[in-house]
């Protein structure tokens, strides 16, 4: 009987492993914005001859991969006209599926941003992707064969850096989160933005609800999901205005916020055990990492990190610990209960995306195009140190064991 039993629980476990590499990745950073996946065959100092392909994309961006079955979505934008592409690539060759093309006007960007800045979300019906300028905000919906299935018109965009909030899914429902600029930063003379959490259909394109929210500044944060201790699933979005916030995914009712941040928020949201972790700063510094405990009958501030804190870099977490991955080349090991520092290491490089952790590695990509891959423990050991030949601002993707990069205007397939 043990012995039956034993071998039920290798099938099992090998099972839930198998299930896990081959996950579709069906936003930015992947299942639930984690950024995590479970160990693959992925070389942490990559040469020429390990990647699978590598392909040029038309114009430029910083949107990340995503991935569903046999299929690679991403978007780029033509710098100078603002033109938006949406593709579609093999997954196995690089070779371009479908490739469709918007006309979107140009607008104002910071020097790191793009008119591509955008990562898809995509499920078994459609690409949801979404651009802006300084007349309207755009989401679409595309199905697998790159036919248009809705399109809604989510009017001007106001801010000083341009657009870059990308969808997620949630159910039957596709959010995105507009914070936009406000009253008091008023810019150049134009109206407040129309800041609000809004829910579609995602098989039709109706709103579902639009909760509104204050204005302050622009908000970049992709949301995420939280299950509480009594099972209700909650929908967490992060803003300067209202800090960690949650809402009912049903209805988009705010149910608290706990306002830790007092600059900008650009990373997104990420659940680190029973915590819940955000970031804010600026580029000019005053960077933090926050910790909310949303249990308890009232949600409030466990730790906070700020030293050498990430301000748009994501944390990723790891049961007990979590990693954050400084904009200015300084990797950190945290206790996730505590926030106690357990492990720092100075790798070098500037970043603006984010870290995925596969098994027991850390992966990102710096602004000078190098990928550098550091060990997930206390030790924060430099395993790999590849230079792709190309700037990049963008986060790593994973799906079925095989890792897509990607810089300023080509996309990496690395890994078998």
């Amino acid at each position: 009987m043990s012995t039956c039993r034993s071998l039920l629980a290798v099938v099992l476990t090998s099972v839930l492993a198998s299930s896990v590499v081959a996950q579709e990745w069906t936003r930015f950073r992947g299942p639930n914005g984690g950024g995590i996946a479970a160990e693959a065959n992925i070389p942490s100092a990559p040469t020429a001859d390990d990647f699978n392909w590598k392909v040029k994309l038309p114009g430029m961006g910083h949107s990340s991969p995503t991935i569903w079955g046999n299929q690679v979505f991403l978007m780029s934008a033509d710098p100078d006209s603002g033109l938006r592409y949406v593709l579609c690539l093999d997954a196995q060759s690089g070779k371009t599926i479908w490739q469709k093309e918007f006309a979107a006007g140009a607008s104002h960007l910071h020097s790191k941003s793009s008119y591509a800045s955008c990562s898809p979300a995509v499920d078994d019906m459609h690409i949801y992707v979404a651009w802006a300028d300084d007349e309207q905000t755009q989401l679409v919906a595309l199905n697998h064969d790159g036919e248009l299935s809705w399109r809604v018109d989510l009017g001007p965009w106001v801010s000083q850096h341009g657009f870059g909030t990308s969808p997620m899914i949630f159910e039957d429902k596709v959010i995105i989160s507009l914070m936009q600029l406000g009253d008091e930063r008023k810019l150049r003379g134009r109206p407040i933005g129309n800041s609000r959490l809004i829910a579609f259909d995602r098989k039709t394109g109706e709103k579902i609800w639009e909760t509104k929210r204050d204005s302050d500044v622009a908000a970049y944060s992709v949301p995420c999901v939280y299950e509480m201790k009594d099972g209700k699933k909650v929908l967490i979005a992060n803003s300067s205005a209202h800090g960690i916030a949650a809402h009912d995914p049903d209805t988009g009712k705010q149910m608290w916020a706990e306002k830790v941040f007092n600059m900008r928020s650009v990373s997104s949201p990420v659940v680190a055990g029973e915590l819940i972790l955000g970031s804010s700063g600026s580029g000019g510094g005053g960077n933090t990492v926050n910790a909310v405990d949303p249990n308890g009958g009232q949600p409030k501030l466990a730790w906070r990190m700020s030293r050498q804190a990430s301000y748009v870099p994501t944390p990723v977490a790891d049961g007990d610990k979590v990693f954050v991955w400084y904009d200015k080349g300084i990797v950190s090991c945290l206790d996730a209960k505590t926030g106690e520092v357990l492990g720092q290491k100075r790798i070098g490089g500037n970043y603006y995306g984010s870290p995925i952790r596969v098994g027991q590695r850390l992966f990102c990509i710096s602004e000078e195009g190098k990928l550098m891959v550091v060990s997930a423990d206390t030790n924060l050991e430099v395993l790999g140190e590849t230079n792709l030949g190309e700037g990049s601002e963008s986060t790593p993707s994973i799906s079925d064991g095989v890792m897509y990069l990607r810089t300023y205007s080509h996309l990496f397939s690395l890994g078998k």
